[in-house]
């Protein structure tokens, strides 16, 4: 895919939703996207945290979606974009600990309500932009 905003380079992946056994891909091949480019272990680890979460949450909330991730030279932006029924109060659910989580979900050890705070927590930036009924889109910013 063509780099937008100046990126070094753009990669796109679509995260299937309810798959549980394709979770982490994305991250790791994001982690080791940026180990190759030799970016500190600190900021690389971040970005991985921040990216599993937010793919987990796409596959447990919204049946998953599309992901895209932006290289710079200084900083890596991941949009995750689904098209699931939306953050209904986004403070309650930066809450740790707040899951809407299906039961599926939580007998295979996922929900435990954890996922948009540790997101913020690893991200340097983090927006959510969100409608009921109309998806979400989460954008982070990591800085190396």
């Amino acid at each position: 895919m063509i780099p937008e905003n100046n990126a070094v380079s753009r990669f796109s992946y679509i995260v299937p939703g309810d798959d549980f056994s394709r979770a982490g891909e994305v991250s790791s091949d994001i982690k080791n996207r940026l180990k190759a480019l030799g970016v500190n272990s600190g900021a690389a680890r971040n970005a991985a945290i921040a990216m599993y979460e937010g793919e987990i949450n796409m596959i447990i909330h919204a049946g998953g979606g599309i992901i895209d991730v932006d290289f710079y030279d200084d900083r890596l932006t991941m949009s995750l974009k689904d098209h699931g029924p939306g953050i209904i109060d986004i403070n309650q659910a930066m809450q740790e600990g707040y899951s809407t989580a299906s039961d599926e979900a939580l007998s295979l050890g996922f929900g435990a309500g954890m996922g948009l705070s540790n997101m913020k927590r690893a991200a340097d930036e983090m927006n959510i932009e969100t409608r009921p009924g109309g998806g979400t889109t989460v954008t982070m910013t990591v800085y190396f």
